[in-house]
């Protein structure tokens, strides 16, 4: 309870995503930072109202980018919503330009803790504030297809009647639409998924790829879930449980590739990303992973040539 994390971005994301640390008691101090005169500190007063029933000791304030000095984990949350009909990867010039005054912002700070990035389009910003901030890979990562991965949890639950947590899943690639399920490393109640009644890996991609846009043409954003799948990185990573999460980190020969970041299995610690998981894959599973990589591969360098012209 003596940990501390800075959110970044007091908007939807960082409002949910603190709203969640709170609730759920992961560290003892949150601090919200914006760029928008007094929303921050509105949002830690929402925040702060939720805490009394039940009653907790979790203190949420509102800051500056000094505050990233000492905080164990820095979560960047700014940048636009999507729009309906609008990919992730349609945000890439609007999101290099605010990391890149984001990173000027914190030049001269030292950061001490890790980074971890939720801005989209993920797997390629978070590899684009890392070289801005200049840190190790371990240090500065994206949640990546951790969000996914929930999804297709909830999908494959769905699908089969079994609970949530006796089923093992995996979404790999993009935080995106190019983004694949490696099915063969699918158990649902310890069963190969295609063993299971009910189970449909054409309908469980197809949903997986498409309830992000569902929900922001239902409501406009979305909100609640990558709030709960961030405030779980972070217990993961305060409470050095080793857990293993599908991150967007960059790679540096893992799978084959080199230079950009991609969701991943990674097992996750007080040290950040302390290991990448490896997972045996087919070959049309391979297929499908080199075809996201290789939108990653691209839109990284998009990125490298939007940010040389700042």
């Amino acid at each position: 309870m003596g940990h501390k994390i800075v959110i970044l971005g007091a908007g939807h994301v960082g409002s949910h995503v603190a709203r969640a640390l709170a609730a759920g008691a992961v560290c003892g101090e949150i601090v919200l930072v914006d760029c928008i005169p007094g929303k921050a500190a509105a949002q830690t007063m929402d925040v702060a109202d939720a805490l009394t029933f039940p009653p907790s000791a979790v203190r949420v304030r509102a800051g500056d980018y000094a505050d990233c000095a000492d905080a164990d984990i820095t979560v960047v949350a700014i940048g636009k919503p999507r729009e309906p009909g609008q990919t992730r990867l349609d945000l890439l010039g609007d999101s290099v330009r605010m990391v890149h005054t984001l990173a000027e912002q914190l030049r001269g700070i030292e950061l001490g803790g890790l980074v971890i990035s939720i801005t989209n389009p993920c797997d390629i910003i978070a590899e684009r504030l890392r070289r801005e901030l200049g840190k190790e890979r371990w240090r500065v990562f994206g949640t990546g297809t951790l969000l996914d991965t929930a999804r297709l949890t909830r999908v494959l639950s769905e699908q089969t009647g079994t609970p949530r947590r006796d089923i093992q899943a995996w979404v790999l690639g993009e935080h995106g639409d190019s983004s694949m399920i490696p099915f063969s490393a699918l158990r649902v109640a310890g069963k190969p998924a295609g063993e299971v009644p009910g189970f449909d890996p054409a309908e469980a991609l197809a949903r997986t790829h498409g309830i992000g846009m569902d929900i922001i043409n239902g409501k406009g954003s979305t909100e609640f879930g990558i709030g709960q799948a961030t405030a779980w990185l972070a217990r993961a990573v305060l409470n050095d449980t080793k857990e293993i999460l599908p991150l967007s980190v960059r790679l540096e020969g893992e799978y084959g590739y080199h230079g950009f970041a991609c969701g991943v299995p990674c097992v996750v610690g007080r040290g950040g990303v302390e290991r990448i998981v490896t997972l045996p894959l087919t070959a049309p599973e391979r297929e499908a992973l080199d075809a996201s990589a290789e939108v990653l591969r691209r839109h990284t360098a998009l990125a490298e040539e939007l940010a040389a012209g700042f």
